[in-house]
């Protein structure tokens, strides 16, 4: 008799689980995005009414001086951040002014190597805002205990900057990127291997066909990304994991550890290149009213939800 009482526990609990775990994947998930203003928010924008039209609840995260991200929306809910500063519509388009003037007339080294310290004086002031912004979310304990009772699914971010990155890590999220730049360049830099004797980089102007003159001019442009990046734009971000999650933590690996990569690009518009399993292409995705989200996203929405 004791035997059957307890094989009828066991199976109530396993009834139970099933029940429980049906009721979770018809649930909708709960989304955490952190954009880029400009340009950026137009995709991440369709992609969120997408998320929004299949149930799931979304929450973006902007500051107060945000001049694209409107203050919550009937397909999404508004976490404002205030900051002192940050950059503005017209805060690239002198040094955009620059490069196009570079590009038109045949000027000398000078002219490049002052357009190149401009280019890095800008990353440098515009990822030091992102810095700020990230500490104050940090640093704001009711905003980060609100945001752990929501029990978000996961973060969706743009990587171009490393604000939704850090706050991914410190609400121990999963992040999927929408992305064709991150903070240290060109995506497929970051995550796949990418032999530089036939990818050709960012502005070198060079093909997957290079003659040796070719492969050093590409190596030029390489340098220039890692040296902007090693000097100007990831010690700012590693001083911010290093002041809240210790030195053992390297913004680097934050970066590199994304788990979904939407890859906001179409191989029909690129060179051959090497990828990873977990980088998905979607370019165009907003230029296709009918399936607007992509469908990997969803899973992973879904996978996350029917989590027991």
């Amino acid at each position: 008799e004791k035997q059957n009482l307890f094989i009828s526990i066991i199976l109530f609990f396993l009834f139970f689980s099933v029940i429980f775990c049906s009721w979770r994947i018809g649930q909708a998930g709960r989304i955490l995005v952190v954009p880029m203003e400009g340009s950026h928010w137009v995709n991440m924008d369709i992609m969120i009414k997408a998320l929004h039209s299949r149930g799931h609840h979304v929450d973006v995260v902007r500051t107060n001086k945000s001049w694209y991200i409107k203050d919550d929306a009937p397909h999404y809910k508004t976490i404002t951040v205030s900051v002192a500063k940050t950059f503005h519509k017209d805060f690239l388009n002198p040094i955009l002014k620059k490069v196009f003037a570079y590009r038109r007339e045949k000027t000398s080294i000078m002219s490049f190597v002052n357009l190149l310290i401009e280019m890095f004086r800008t990353m440098f002031d515009m990822h030091g805002m992102m810095c700020k912004m990230a500490t104050t979310m940090l640093e704001d304990k009711e905003l980060m205990g609100d945001l752990r009772r929501k029990k978000y699914d996961l973060v969706l971010t743009d990587p171009v900057w490393g604000a939704g990155i850090i706050l991914a890590h410190a609400l121990e999220l999963p992040l999927v990127y929408n992305v064709r730049w991150v903070t240290s360049g060109e995506g497929h830099l970051t995550i796949t291997p990418s032999p530089l004797s036939y990818i050709p980089m960012t502005c070198s102007r060079v093909t997957d066909k290079m003659t040796f003159i070719q492969r050093v001019k590409n190596l030029f442009f390489y340098a220039l990304y890692e040296i902007q990046d090693m000097l100007f734009i990831c010690p700012q971000y590693q001083a911010v994991c290093d002041k809240f999650f210790g030195p053992n933590v390297k913004y680097t690996h934050l970066l590199q550890g994304a788990d979904l990569w939407l890859m906001i690009v179409d191989f029909v518009f690129e060179f051959p290149r090497p990828t990873m399993p977990n980088v998905v292409y979607i370019g165009g995705f907003h230029c296709k009213p009918s399936k607007p989200l992509p469908e990997h996203l969803e899973k992973f929405v879904q996978n996350r939800c029917s989590f027991c």
